[in-house]
C-alpha cells in the first residue's frame, strides 16, 4: 500500500531553550514523509528551489521516499520559516516566514501517484488540497490538516473541501475555532458532520482525543526526559498515524476500520511525534529504527493499561 503526501518541504531556524539551528530541514511533507516511510511506501508532492540540498535530498531517497513527485524550481529558493520558542516550548513566535518558491505552489500528482489508496494532504490552502484530491483515482482514505489561518478567512472554501474527507487532524484550538463550540465532544460531533467521520484532536503535552461515529479514545503524550525541539511533532504524529492505517490496508469507506485499528494508529502517531521531538529537526530520524518505533508503542500500551 502506498501513500501520496502533499505540502512544504523547506528549511527552518529554530531556537529552544536548548539550543539554536539556523538552517536545517523541515517543512510538513518531510515530516510526514519521513514518518510514514516505517510504516509504507511513501510518495511526495512538493516543490523546492535550486538551493535544495543534494544531502537533504538523499536523506528522503534513503528512507524509500519517491521524490518523483518533488518539483525542483531551478534559481529559485526553497521556502523558509524561523521560530523562537518558550521557555516551557508550549509557545513559539514566528521571526521571518519566506514562502520562496512555495508561494506558487500548484501540486501536480505525477501519473504514477495517482491510483495511489491513501492521501495525506498537508497544511496547504484548502482548494489546492482539493484539487489533489480530485487528481487521485481509487482512494481508500484521504484527510489532512489544516489551521487557524485557513478557518478564519477560507472557510467556506475549507468547508468545501473537508466535506470529501474521510479524517480530518487539527488541534483543540483549531476544533474550537472550527466548529464554534468550546466543549471538545460537541465541538467534534459539529466538524464530523461536515464530513470527515474520523477526527482526531491533538492536545500537545496532553496527548490527543480520537473520535469516531459516537466513539472517543483519548491517548496521553509520551513523556520524554527532555524535549529539544517540537518543530514536526504534529506532523510526525499525522505520518504515525496514516502510515500504520495504510500498513493494515485500512478502508474507512468499506468499513474495514474498527476501534482498536484507528485507537492503534493514533499511538503510533504520538511515538513518531515523540521522536521527533528528540532532536533538533530531523535529525532523529537519521537513526530511528522500527525495532524502536515498535518499542515505544509497547511501553504506550504499558503504561496506559489497567
Amino acid at each position: 500500500m502506498s501513500i501520496v503526501v502533499v505540502g512544504s518541504v523547506a528549511y527552518d531556524g529554530v531556537e529552544t531553550p536548548h539550543g539554536k539551528v539556523d538552517r536545517m530541514l523541515g517543512g510538513a511533507a518531510t515530516y510526514i514523509s519521513l514518518a510514514s516511510s516505517y510504516f509504507a511506501k511513501t510518495k511526495i508532492v512538493a516543490v523546492v528551489g535550486g538551493d535544495f540540498a543534494a544531502e537533504d535530498e538523499k536523506l528522503l531517497a534513503d528512507r524509500g521516499i519517491d521524490l518523483e513527485g518533488l518539483e525542483r524550481v531551478k534559481g529559485g529558493k526553497t521556502f523558509f520559516w524561523a521560530g523562537v520558542y518558550s521557555q516551557d516550548m508550549n509557545d513559539r513566535t514566528t521571526l521571518r516566514t519566506d514562502l520562496n518558491v512555495f508561494a506558487d505552489f500548484n501540486p501536480k500528482v505525477p501519473e504514477s501517484y495517482k491510483k495511489s489508496p491513501y492521501l495525506l494532504l498537508g497544511n496547504i490552502q484548502p482548494s489546492l488540497q482539493r484539487s489533489v484530491r480530485e487528481q487521485m483515482n481509487g482512494l481508500r482514505l484521504a484527510g489532512g490538516d489544516t489551521m487557524n489561518y485557513w478557518i478564519k478567512d477560507f472557510r467556506d472554501e475549507l468547508l468545501a473541501t473537508i466535506k470529501d474527507w474521510d479524517f480530518l487532524l487539527i488541534n483543540d484550538a483549531e476544533a474550537r475555532m472550527l466548529s464554534g463550540e468550546n466543549n471538545l465532544k460537541r465541538a467534534a460531533a459539529k466538524i464530523m458532520a461536515m464530513g470527515p467521520k474520523t477526527l482526531v484532536v491533538k492536545r500537545g503535552e496532553y496527548g490527543a482525543i480520537l473520535f469516531h461515529g459516537d466513539s472517543h479514545f483519548m491517548v496521553p503524550a509520551y513523556l520524554l526526559e527532555e524535549v529539544f525541539d517540537p518543530t514536526g511533532a504534529g506532523d510526525c504524529f499525522a505520518g504515525g498515524f496514516i502510515g500504520y492505517l495504510a500498513e493494515k490496508g485500512v478502508d474507512l469507506k468499506a468499513g474495514h476500520a474498527g476501534a482498536t485499528e484507528l485507537s492503534r494508529a493514533v499511538i503510533y502517531g504520538s511515538v513518531m511525534g515523540s521522536f521527533c521531538c528528540e532532536k533538533f529537526g530531523v535529525d532523529r530520524f537519521r537513526t530511528l529504527t522500527r525495532k524502536d518505533i515498535d518499542a515505544r508503542f509497547q511501553e504506550f500500551r504499558n503504561f496506559t493499561e489497567f
